[in-house]
């Protein structure tokens, strides 16, 4: 077994721990939280146990990734504090005189063992475990929104990243010693991504070579973090863009390129399903699979709250039939069932537009028919005719010459009057408000764990910076539950 290739942690200095951590330290907290043999059981069919060397406990590799999503960290630099920092020490299941890994072998662990492996759901499952166990879910609702991520490489190009990183370097340099200023390499004034990565590896030179202040502390973690982007980057610039990571839209004149997190969680704010997806998806479509991942973490669910996002008439069935109170708002470009080719055309809730299957959103409305007498009118969505020439699905859809392309959605709000009575009753109201919560679990999820842009290419990269970011956010929100 993979267990009998990791040594026992036999140190005589191992009491030095109960010294110097204390009891209310998040991660002495954590390891007393979480039985991690969980990790064993899923990844033992990825190691060979009979040939070759043995391999570094996976325990402890799972591990240097949950702090890489906690801390915000590079590889290297997770390592290093590894090194010298005897919480991580003590999280790590090493002795205080341990050696540490080499930060390559972090790459291989994700890439050879954590591949193919539904680690989001294994992740979030184990932590509405814990949650239920202690006792701290005990609502029977869920809340559910998406959050979106932009793509490492985007439309713009890498370029701002590595701006960003490289600007927090200049910064903490200058709190040292300003007059590095005019020592400098001068700064890329191209939009050339090359140009920028040619920039940053000098700056790095520099900063090694000559400026005599890398190794200190408050310069080596800047400048671990920018020499781990400019290597990902030159090794993207090789494979080219992210093939994965899509257009998705926040608004009618805001768009993004990347991908979009949908989140379920309970009103204590344990996240309890997530899906992840490109940025074009929409929103209700995941609903009901939310719901479903739910309950077989171990929720159960008698009430979702969501925007209007989450109204169709899809929903509104599932959640009927399944005796499930929906607390979310019609509105009558989603619900009403009088449109066709609805496969086809997804109605974005943020933007109030339709998107065609391209995922070019409409350009502007217009609505015709009588005014008061809802089942008249017809919502005409107007779409950008040189789009439609150029593109791929136009066959059926677009036909040659034509000056207009446009999409009718008719309005027939007497076909929702039992779910528009539940909109005025007062436990739909109630619950509305508790829709904010996962707003600010949106926000912790960005601000706080890097969310908000991923660190690798690639849906699969996407879906384990989400399954370790959830799973960091998790642990702690049950840590502040169960004081």
């Amino acid at each position: 077994m993979i267990q009998q290739q990791r040594s026992m942690t036999l140190s005589p200095y191992i009491e030095l721990y109960n010294l110097i951590i204390p009891k209310d330290n998040m991660l002495r907290q954590i390891n007393e939280l979480v039985d991690f043999s969980f990790v064993y059981e899923e990844l033992k069919e990825r190691y060979c146990l009979e040939n070759g060397r043995n391999a570094i406990d996976p325990i402890r590799m799972f591990k240097y990734l949950l702090l890489k999503a906690i801390f915000e960290l590079s590889d290297v630099d997770i390592v290093e504090r590894s090194r010298y920092d005897m919480s991580f020490k003590y999280f790590l299941d090493m002795a205080p005189e341990d050696s540490v890994i080499d930060p390559s072998s972090l790459t291989k662990f994700r890439k050879l063992r954590l591949k193919d492996l539904n680690l989001l759901d294994m992740l979030i499952g184990k932590t509405v475990e814990i949650a239920v166990e202690k006792n701290i879910i005990k609502s029977t609702a869920i809340i559910v929104d998406a959050t979106h991520t932009k793509a490492r490489y985007n439309q713009k190009s890498p370029r701002e990243i590595l701006q960003d990183r490289s600007r927090k370097l200049r910064k903490a340099v200058y709190a040292i010693d300003e007059s590095m200023k005019v020592k400098f390499p001068a700064k890329n004034t191209t939009d050339v991504l090359e140009n920028e990565i040619g920039y940053c590896q000098k700056l790095i030179h520099f900063l090694e070579t000559e400026s005599g202040i890398a190794q200190l502390p408050k310069i080596m973690e800047p400048l671990n973090l920018l020499k781990e982007t400019v290597e990902d980057d030159l090794e993207q610039l090789r494979i080219s863009a992210d093939q994965d990571a899509r257009v998705g839209h926040k608004s009618a004149d805001s768009a993004f390129f990347g991908y979009k997190t949908h989140v379920a969680m309970s009103e204590e704010r344990i996240i309890t399903a997530a899906i992840v997806t490109t940025g074009e998806k929409n929103d209700g479509k995941q609903l009901q699979t939310l719901i479903e991942k739910s309950k077989a973490a171990g929720m159960e669910v008698r009430t979702v709250i969501g925007d209007t996002a989450y109204s169709e008439k899809d929903n509104i069935g599932y959640s009927k039939e399944n005796n499930i109170e929906l607390v979310s708002k019609l509105h009558p470009q989603i619900t009403q069932g009088g449109r066709s080719r609805e496969d086809e055309f997804e109605f974005n809730k943020d933007a109030g537009l339709y998107v065609c299957k391209a995922g070019h959103m409409a350009i502007r409305k217009a609505r015709q028919g009588k005014k008061g007498v809802g089942k008249n009118q017809t919502d005409t969505y107007y779409f950008d005719v040189e789009k439609c020439k150029r593109c791929p699905f136009k066959e059926g859809c677009y036909k040659d010459g034509a000056k207009s392309k446009t999409y009718s959605v008719s309005i027939k709000s007497d076909e929702h009057t039992e779910q528009m009575a539940f909109q005025e009753s007062e436990y739909f109201k109630e619950k509305s408000k508790e829709r904010y919560k996962i707003e600010a679990k949106n926000s912790e999820l960005k601000h706080r764990h890097g969310y908000d842009v991923a660190t690798s290419a690639g849906l699969l990269g996407m879906e384990l910076q989400g399954a370790m970011a959830i799973f960091a956010v998790n642990l702690k929100r049950i840590l502040k539950l169960n004081d």
